[in-house]
C-alpha cells in the first residue's frame, strides 16, 4: 500500500496509519502506533498481508459497483 499526501509518499504501515488518522475517531487513535519503530510496524504489516486471505477469505470475482457507488470515484 502506498499513500501520497502533501507531497510525501508513505508505504506499508506508514500508509495504513496515515489513512487511519484521516478516518476520524476511533480509527485516528491508531496513529499513536507511529511511535513504534518502522521495522517492527512493517513486520506486522507484512505478516497480516501474508495471511489476510486465510483469515478473511477471497472472492471468486470482483464486485461490480452500483451507479451510486461509482459516482463517488474520479474517472
Amino acid at each position: 500500500m502506498v499513500l501520497y499526501e502533501d507531497g510525501r509518499f508513505y508505504d506499508r504501515s506508514g500508509a495504513v496509519l496515515h489513512i487511519a488518522r484521516l478516518l476520524g475517531f476511533p480509527w485516528s487513535l491508531a496513529f499513536a502506533l507511529m511511535i513504534i519503530p518502522r521495522a517492527m510496524r512493517d513486520a506486522v504489516y507484512n505478516w497480516v498481508a501474508a495471511n489476510r486471505y486465510k483469515w478473511f477469505g477471497q472472492r471468486e470475482s470482483c464486485m461490480v459497483p452500483t451507479p451510486e457507488l461509482k459516482a463517488k470515484f474520479l474517472e
